[in-house]
């Protein structure tokens, strides 16, 4: 496995790793007149700070075909993961940056995978990819182990602030108005095509556990691995990580903090769980 090199993009929540052989491509949030690269170097409270104080829409930007470039540098087979193509260039962006790259390096093999998803579904399912490496899977399948995998992984996520989905036109400043005066969160999910689908507005946070182990259930969740991603609100990650593991004992369930480009859309005390079936 050290052989292949492993690619993912900011949007994982990931960090650079020479263990994994992995490197993380950092994706750009502007707001404010200002751009912030989301990697380890984002001072992450000045930039939620700055976010609460901003109320004019920002954008967020794919990494260049360049700096994919620059992270398969030298690679003989590689794997990159990307978020959602549904909601970002970054999957078009990292198979433009393949082609060059095989252009100049014939010999190379590279796979991109678009997970559909984003946060912590993508470290999901990086970690499958690591598994299906590590079973010496031939690399001519491992598209299709890939693939396969991927059916049984999902995300759900539980938004507690509307503010920037409303600013950058994701929903309409009515609801986000109406669920800051009522304190209604929003519980959604990825779909299948990578579209981030709402599911439920609710109040309360114990309405809210009850209904994400709900959702799980419903997904055909079984006891897997979950990776829930918590944007400072870890006492909340804390009670609906209880909340399953009552109902499911044995799940193994890891408690991340959200980076740059998971907290411009999760916002302040934001939940992102991704899980894998069993």
């Amino acid at each position: 496995m050290s052989e292949i090199r492993l690619i993912i993009d900011s949007s994982s929540n990931d960090l650079t790793d020479s263990k994994r052989n992995l490197i993380v491509v950092p994706l750009t949030i502007s707001f404010g007149g200002k751009d912030y690269l989301d990697n380890e170097g984002l001072d992450m409270q000045d930039y939620l700070q700055k976010m609460d104080e901003n109320n004019v829409a920002g954008k967020t930007s794919c990494p260049s075909i360049k700096e994919w470039l620059e992270a398969l540098e030298g690679s003989e087979k590689a794997i990159i993961v990307t978020m959602t193509s549904q909601l970002s260039g970054t999957y078009s962006s990292a198979l433009q940056a393949k082609d060059i790259y095989l252009e100049k390096n014939p010999k190379s093999e590279i796979i991109v995978v678009d997970t559909r998803s984003a946060g912590p579904e993508m470290e999901i399912v990086l970690q499958g990819i690591e598994k299906i490496l590590k079973n010496n899977v031939r690399w001519v399948d491992v598209d299709a182990a890939i693939a396969k995998m991927r059916t049984q992984t999902h995300l759900l996520f539980a938004l507690q602030s509307l503010h920037n989905l409303s600013l950058n036109g994701r929903v309409s400043p009515a609801l986000a108005k109406v669920a800051k005066m009522l304190h209604i969160k929003l519980i959604g999910a990825a779909s299948k095509e990578g579209k981030l689908e709402p599911l439920a507005k609710l109040r309360g946070m114990k309405r809210v556990n009850l209904e994400m182990v709900k959702e799980m259930k419903k997904l055909n969740y079984q006891g897997g691995q979950v990776i829930i991603d918590y944007c400072q609100n870890e006492d909340e990650a804390e009670k609906l990580k209880d909340k399953i593991l009552a109902a499911f004992p044995d799940a193994d369930i890891t408690l991340r903090p959200m980076h740059g480009l998971c907290s411009f859309y999760a916002e302040k005390r934001g939940l992102m769980v991704g899980f894998n079936e069993k």
